[in-house]
C-alpha cells in the first residue's frame, strides 16, 4: 500500500499526538518526584532529592516493594513451569477439545480484572475455605502471567517445526531426553521472555490484588494506591511511582531483545 506525501504526514502527526498522550503525563509523574514544593505545584520552581530519600527510609515502602517481588517471583516461577508444559501439549499433540482448551488457558487474560478477582476471592473463601493471603496473591497472578509464557512458548514451537524432534526420537531418544536436548535449548530464550513479561506483569497488577489479598499482604500497587491521596505522602508516592516505571520497563525491553520477535509478545 502507497500514502501520499500527505497522509504520511498526518499519520506521522496523529503518531505523534497519541505518543505525546500516552508519555506526557509519565514524564510529569518523573518530574514532580523531584519537585522541591510538596504540593506539587507545576511547573517547578526548585528540583530536591529529598523524597527519594524519604522513600529509602520508609518502612512501609520497603516492604511493599518485598511483598510485590516475593510475589511476581513465585507468580512467575509457576508460570513458567505450566505454561510451558500446557504451550507444548497443545503445539505438539492433537487430542479432542484441544482448540477449547487453548481458548480456556488464553481467556484469564482477556478477562476484566475486576471479573478475575471477584472469582477467586469467591473461589478461595466460600469454596476452598482459604484465607486470603500472599499465597492467594500468588495463585491469583499466576493465572494470567501463565498465558504470556503460553503465548511465548506456542509461538517458538510454531516456527522450530517438528523436525529435530521427530529425528531424536528416530534415533531411540525418550520424550524427557528430546525435551532436555533438543526441545528445552531452542525454547530458552522464548522462556526467559515470557518470564520477564509474567514478573512485570504481576509486579505492577492490582485490580486482582485488590481482591485477593489478605489483610497482612500489601503489594506495592495497593500501597500506592492507599496513599496517593495523602498530602504528606503524595512526594514519597511520585518516587515510588518512578520506581514502577523502571521496574516495569526493564523487563519489557529485555523481553523484545531477547525474543526478537515482537509479535511473539502480543
Amino acid at each position: 500500500m502507497t500514502f501520499s506525501t500527505t497522509t504520511r504526514r498526518l499519520l506521522a502527526v496523529a503518531t505523534g499526538l497519541v505518543l505525546l498522550v500516552m508519555y506526557v503525563p509519565l514524564l510529569v509523574v518523573v518530574a514532580n518526584s523531584f519537585n522541591a514544593n510538596q504540593a506539587m505545584t507545576w511547573p517547578p520552581t526548585d528540583l530536591t532529592v529529598e523524597w527519594w530519600g524519604k522513600a529509602a527510609d520508609s518502612a512501609g515502602v520497603r516492604e511493599a516493594v518485598w511483598t510485590s517481588v516475593q510475589v511476581a517471583l513465585l507468580a512467575t516461577l509457576i508460570a513458567l513451569v505450566l505454561g510451558t508444559l500446557l504451550g507444548v501439549a497443545l503445539s505438539r499433540y492433537s487430542f479432542f477439545g484441544r482448540s477449547s482448551v487453548n481458548l480456556l488457558v488464553i481467556l484469564p487474560i482477556a478477562l476484566p480484572g475486576v471479573v478475575t478477582g471477584i472469582a477467586l476471592a469467591n473461589g478461595f473463601r466460600a469454596i476452598l475455605g482459604v484465607d486470603l493471603s500472599l499465597w492467594t496473591i500468588v495463585v491469583a497472578h499466576a493465572t494470567f502471567c501463565i498465558v504470556t509464557v503460553f503465548n511465548n512458548v506456542q509461538a517458538r514451537l510454531r516456527r522450530m517445526g517438528g523436525n529435530l524432534e521427530e529425528a531424536s526420537a528416530d534415533l531411540g531418544a525418550g520424550v524427557f531426553m528430546t525435551f532436555r536436548l533438543v526441545t528445552f535449548p531452542q525454547l530458552r530464550s522464548a522462556l526467559l521472555a515470557g518470564g520477564l513479561l509474567a514478573f512485570a506483569l504481576s509486579f505492577d497488577e492490582i485490580i486482582v490484588t485488590t481482591f485477593t489479598a489478605g489483610g497482612g499482604a500489601k503489594t506495592l500497587p495497593i500501597w500506592i494506591l492507599e496513599n496517593m491521596f495523602r498530602p504528606i505522602q503524595a512526594p514519597v508516592v511520585n518516587v515510588v511511582a518512578v520506581m514502577l516505571i523502571i521496574l516495569s520497563v526493564v523487563p519489557i525491553w529485555l523481553a523484545q531483545r531477547l525474543s526478537g520477535d515482537t509479535d511473539a509478545l502480543r
